[in-house]
C-alpha cells in the first residue's frame, strides 16, 4: 500500500461539523499530518475551520484518498460520484464497510482499504 504523500487532497465524505464525532477527528487530524481535507457532507457543513462541500460531485480538484464516514445504506448510492471522482484509494472507516461498493471499486481500479483513518494516520500508515 503506498502512503498518501505530504499534502494529499483528501475527501472526508459523511464529514460532521461536531467535535466529537471521529469525522471530524479525521478532518482535524488530516491537517495537523499536512494533508488537505475536504468535507463532505449535505448540509456542507464548515468542519473544523475548512469550508465543506455538498457533494462529491462538487470536488474540483484531484483526489489521492476518500475516508468513508457513512452507513452502506448511503454509500450505495455513490458509486458513480466516486468513479467520476477518480480517487487512487476509498477507506472504509469502522461503521462504512459495504462489501459490495468495495468490489465494484476494485473492479474499476480503485483501491479500498477497510482500517480507520485516525490510526493509519497515527501509526504512519496513511
Amino acid at each position: 500500500m503506498i502512503n498518501a504523500a505530504p499534502g494529499s487532497n483528501v475527501a472526508v465524505l459523511g464529514a460532521s461539523p461536531k467535535e466529537e464525532r471521529y469525522s471530524f477527528k479525521a478532518v482535524r487530524m488530516l491537517r495537523e499530518h499536512s494533508h488537505k481535507p475536504i468535507p463532505v457532507h449535505p448540509a456542507g457543513h464548515t468542519v473544523d475551520g475548512v469550508p465543506g462541500l455538498k457533494s462529491l460531485g462538487e470536488i474540483t480538484e484531484p483526489i489521492d484518498t476518500l475516508t468513508m464516514y457513512i452507513s452502506a445504506k448511503i454509500s450505495d448510492h455513490e458509486l458513480d460520484s466516486i468513479v467520476a471522482l477518480k480517487p487512487r484509494r476509498v477507506i472504509f472507516n469502522p461503521g462504512a464497510e459495504n462489501d459490495n461498493l468495495a468490489a465494484k471499486l476494485e473492479e474499476g481500479g480503485i483501491q479500498t482499504v477497510k482500517a480507520c483513518t485516525l490510526v493509519m494516520l497515527r501509526t504512519g500508515q496513511f
